[in-house]
């Protein structure tokens, strides 16, 4: 046989060796992996793998030459995938494909991936969110990790969390127990940011204090996170049951900012042993200083809703300490701003506007997301792939109604299959303090909801069209019938 016709053999059987992959799937598998600097000299094309998914290929188009390479990840000895080979100056996109997909089946056929990943720098002891300690009681685990760990349905969060956790480094030693024992949604909150910055192009560390510094090239900033919880004592231990429109209008307006200004106010106020605040310490000092927040004072599960989902509509008014009035006129939505009152539940009494507080200039902005909880890891899973066997999952909720006369959003329900296109950060919303001294530049943050308080007026910008709130339903198949499983 002539050599060209044994090249063509050869590349016959190397293509039944390798496949095309879902963007979304290589991106959850490689989800540490990029740097930041990659996206301004490379333009992503095709994604490629085997079919035990051991090795991971990348075509891309170099930008500024306008030809194209392959890059080669293999998982290191602690989980990751890094790149271990790479080749540039192809002249198509086809001809770097047929490269990559060569060299994928070359490792497989000459036996080199059990050592192809080593890197010679990985750490001794990973992190490991999943992997219980020998002898726990299962009692002792938080019940959302049991959730998490035993409901067959939340395979897809498991799958996410097991590529995002062999890439922490927590400076926290404690980290893994809290999230396995008693901070559950606390840490998951953590998780979620830390994922959100990589997808939004970040490279992400976690410093001792604050809890994340992200990079991208020519712009830093710090992020510390923190929780709304229940109140164990003081008069919003009394939590209020509403009832009736004008009870819960009453509870949005004074106990919800409550709640979020013990948390924020806690965090604006922390020093360290030597007196700095988060914004003096180490690397935070001089960048820009965000406090991000998520409300789990009724943390969800089990069928029960999480307040996250209609408490955010507080936040608003207390960080700017204004109220937002509106009104049709002539079928023109006419919006307008009022000095908000001080908030009062029982005897407490918080004054409203964060950003007024002495101090609080220091902050740059405050990101909050009601969607930092299981079902998003779920749904990111389902969309690379991995959503659980005689399961199926649907998304219900509100998207933001682009009409500019609207008062509410449009309902929506969409299943979530695999190939479901939805980026970790995009019900992030950031609030920009009017009095910062040093401001977050504005689409800094790529794709998240961004709002701005001028001139007495509430201004707000967003990307397509985000969803304002939702919940996730999963439904178990069971002999043909669908069973409701959780939400």
């Amino acid at each position: 046989m002539g050599e060209s016709k044994l090249k063509t053999e050869k590349w016959r059987r190397q293509q039944l060796l390798t496949r095309s992959m879902p963007r979304q799937r290589f991106n959850l598998l490689s989800i540490g992996t990029r740097m930041s600097s990659s996206i301004l000299f490379a333009e992503e094309v095709s994604y490629w793998t085997e079919h035990e998914e051991r090795l991971l290929g990348l075509v891309f188009r170099d930008r500024v030459d306008s030809d194209y390479g392959w890059i080669l990840l293999a998982r290191d000895r602690i989980g990751r995938f890094r790149c271990v080979d790479l080749k540039v100056d192809l002249r198509t996109a086809e001809f770097a494909a047929r490269g990559v997909r060569q060299r994928i089946a070359d490792a497989i056929e000459s036996n080199e991936i059990p050592v192809l990943g080593d890197q010679g720098d990985e750490t001794n002891y990973p992190t490991d969110l999943l992997t219980v300690p020998a002898g726990t009681k299962p009692e002792d685990l938080h019940p959302h990790f049991r959730l998490l760990m035993h409901t067959p349905g939340r395979a897809p969060a498991r799958a996410a969390l097991r590529e995002i956790g062999p890439w922490l480094a927590p400076t926290d030693p404690h980290f893994v127990r809290e999230f396995q024992f008693s901070q559950f949604d606390q840490r998951l909150w953590e998780l979620y940011l830390w994922s959100a910055f990589r997808d939004m192009g970040f490279d992400v560390r976690q410093p001792e204090a604050p809890d994340f510094l992200c990079s991208r090239p020519g712009f830093e900033f710090t992020v510390e996170a923190t929780t709304v919880t229940a109140s164990q004592s003081g008069p919003l231990a009394n939590h209020p049951q509403p009832k009736s429109p004008d009870e819960m209008k009453a509870f949005l307006a004074d106990y919800m900012p409550m709640k979020f200004g013990s948390s924020l106010t806690s965090k604006l106020k922390k020093k360290d042993k030597a007196g700095r605040n988060y914004w003096e310490r180490g690397e935070a000092a001089s960048k820009p200083f965000v406090i991000a927040i998520a409300d789990f004072h009724i943390p969800g599960g089990d069928g029960a809703v999480g307040s996250m989902t209609y408490t955010q509509s507080s936040l608003w008014p207390y960080l700017y300490g204004h109220r937002i009035e509106y009104e049709l006129v002539n079928d023109q939505l006419v919006v307008g701003t009022k000095k908000g009152y001080d908030h009062v539940y029982g005897d407490k009494v918080v004054p409203t506007g964060f950003f007024e507080l002495p101090g609080a200039e220091y902050i740059s902005a405050v990101l909050f997301s009601n969607a930092g909880t299981l079902s998003k890891f779920d749904r990111m899973g389902v969309g690379a792939g991995f959503g659980a066997a005689n399961h199926r999952y649907f998304r219900f909720g509100l998207r933001l109604n682009p009409d500019p006369n609207a008062v509410e959003g449009n309902p929506f329900m969409d299943e979530i299959l695999a190939g479901h296109d939805e980026s970790w950060a995009e019900e992030l919303q950031l609030f920009h303090n009017p009095n910062a001294r040093n401001p977050l530049p504005q689409r800094s943050l790529p794709g998240v909801t961004e709002h701005f308080f001028r001139n007495g007026q509430p201004i707000s910008y967003s990307y397509g069209k985000p969803v304002l709130g939702s919940r996730t339903l999963i439904m178990h198949l069971t002999d043909g019938v669908e069973e409701k499983l959780s939400i």
